[in-house]
Parts: structure tokens; sequence; C-alpha cells
């Protein structure tokens, strides 16, 4: 039997889930963003952490408006949120210098939503090498910085979003 510790799941397990409330609807509360891994918040769109990434640096940008399709977007929502998956990557390029990325949005369950009632992009940083012997015999993938660092890491890049005019840098 392959035992993987993650000591970082209990809470997820343990976590009051049951509220019904929609992870990628940020509120208007952000004495709650650090806890809950959200990097920026604005009118129309918003990007958090992955709490269990595939990598180091896995963002999730959703728009705020609760919604479960792209063509339920308006033309500004949808321009907003793809400029938000830019600018996000543009970041990640800053501050972890990944040399690739994979970019994606699941939609529906057979799709691989893990959320589908809530449209959000996947990006996932890549490195030449970041699937290691670990993953490819051990199917075990290796998360070499912890979370709370790598989200340290990002976040003055997303606080320079919030300078200036119409929230660019």
């Amino acid at each position: 039997m392959k035992v993987l510790w993650a000591p970082w799941r209990m809470e997820y397990i343990l976590s009051d889930q049951g509220k019904g409330e929609c992870i990628f609807c940020p509120g208007e509360n952000r004495s709650e963003d650090q806890s809950r891994l959200i990097l920026h918040v604005d009118n129309l769109s918003m990007v958090m952490m992955n709490r269990f990434p595939y990598i180091n640096g896995h963002l999730l940008v959703a728009p705020v408006r609760h919604v479960k399709g792209l063509e339920l977007l308006s033309r500004e929502e949808t321009l907003d949120l793809l400029t938000a998956v830019s600018k996000s990557i543009e970041i990640l390029k800053k501050a972890m210098s990944p040399e690739g990325f994979n970019v994606g949005l699941n939609l529906g369950k057979v799709a691989g939503a893990g959320v589908e009632e809530h449209i959000h992009f996947h990006i996932v940083p890549r490195w030449n090498g970041d699937n290691n012997y670990m993953t490819v015999f051990g199917e075990v993938r290796v998360i070499p910085e912890h979370i709370v660092e790598t989200y340290h890491k990002l976040l003055p890049h997303y606080k320079k979003l919030n300078v200036g005019d119409g929230g660019e840098e």
C-alpha cells in the first residue's frame, strides 16, 4: 500500500463545507483573503491559489459573478476574465520564472470540473523536469514550496494591480 502524508488536507476535510458557500464567490469581506488564498479581486474577476495544486503557483481565475458557463458572461466580464488570466501568467513569469503553462477551463463534471456551478480557469506553471521520478514511478507529485510561501511570493504582484487607473499596473 502506498501512503502519502498530507496533513494540510485535514483542514479541508474538517472544514464547514456544508455552508453551501461557493469557494469562488469572494464576497465583500476582504479580511479572509489570505486564509482563502485569494490574491486579487476586482469588480468582475478574481484570482486565487488552488489549495490542492498540481504544482507551485497553480492559480484559479474566476468571474466574481456566480455563473456556470462562458455563454452566461457579458462581453465585459469575458474580457475582464481573460485579461485576469493574461495578467496572472505575466505575474507568474515575473515571480516564478516558469518555462511554460497549462491553461484550461473544465466545463461540466464529465470534463473534470470540481466546482461546476462557478466557472474558473486553471493556470498551471510548468518547468522542464517538473515531472520527476516520484511522479513517474511513485505516482506521487512533489510540490517543493509551501503554499503559504508561494502566496506571499505572488501577493505583492497582485497588490500592484489595485494601484493606478482602472486597476492597471
